[in-house]
């Protein structure tokens, strides 16, 4: 708020300055709030962080072969509402898609996608230094059929992709705004669930993980509630998913004796609830 007085206080002088001068004022600038495009869930908790010389080669010389950019809307990592992305063109090839939401520096989606070459794989992330990270990994393990996007991925998901594209939706992770005055910033909501049914073909799975007990509740209310979505599991909660390596995040949270929750939906058959 003081930042925003300040600013308006500026232009306000200089409006003044201009007037005592005989010039003609400068023209207003629009003022943009980014509450106005941030009204709903978001995949990220913010954007900044510097990448080491490493991986400012990586970016710069790895993007073009692994980064789809796409344009952007009013925000930095937003989505044009008219942009469309078709997985066959994308990969050049017609094979199941499988999307990673906040896919951090790419260790499960890299070891996925060495594993499943028969796959397509998607990585949403805004955090470009795991981003460059990735695509260390992806050239290290030499493999063609990952393709990485920096943006917000609801929209990703619900105007970029087409409806039915995603066989596999993966959240692993996500922030679980711990505070009860946050909690409505996680992203996994009833919205995120119709957004989800839209993106995921009948039958596709959409995969969830946390070593937040409470959101582990939290997401389990939200998705049993979907009209668009059926357990995929018996009992409290689903194995662990073997297709989901190991990292460094999951090991911190172990040892200090967090019990990690696993969760599988599947996708009903039929159009999705609106």
């Amino acid at each position: 708020m003081e930042r925003r007085e300040n600013a308006e206080l500026r232009e306000k002088s200089e409006r003044h300055q201009a007037a005592e001068n005989g010039e003609a004022p400068a023209p207003r600038k629009k003022q943009f709030d980014s509450r106005t495009f941030r009204d709903k869930p978001v995949s990220f908790v913010r954007r900044g962080g510097r990448m080491t010389p490493s991986q400012e080669r990586a970016w710069q010389d790895l993007s073009s072969r692994y980064v789809l950019e796409l344009p952007r809307g009013h925000a930095a990592t937003s989505v044009a509402a008219d942009v469309r992305v078709d997985p066959v063109t994308l990969f050049g090839r017609e094979a199941p898609l499988i999307v990673e939401v906040g896919s951090g520096q790419g260790h499960a989606i890299v070891h996925a996608a060495t594993e499943r070459p028969d796959c397509d794989f998607l990585a949403i992330e805004v955090f470009r230094a795991g981003l460059a990270r990735t695509m260390i990994r992806a050239e290290w393990a030499a493999i063609d059929n990952l393709k990485l996007v920096e943006a917000n991925a609801p929209e990703v998901l619900e105007q970029a992709l087409p409806e039915g594209s995603v066989d596999e939706l993966w959240v692993f992770f996500a922030d679980p705004w711990a505070k009860t005055k946050h909690t409505k910033r996680r992203l996994i909501s009833q919205d995120f669930a119709r957004i989800a049914a839209q993106a995921l073909r009948p039958g596709g799975v959409l995969r969830l993980a946390t070593d937040w007990q409470d959101y582990a509740d939290h997401m389990v209310t939200v998705m049993d509630a979907a009209p668009d979505f059926e357990r995929d599991f018996a009992g409290e909660w689903a194995p662990r998913f073997e297709g989901r390596v190991l990292t460094a995040f999951e090991q911190k949270g172990i040892k200090k004796g967090r019990d990690i929750r696993d969760l599988a939906y599947r996708r009903l058959s039929g159009p999705t609830s609106r």
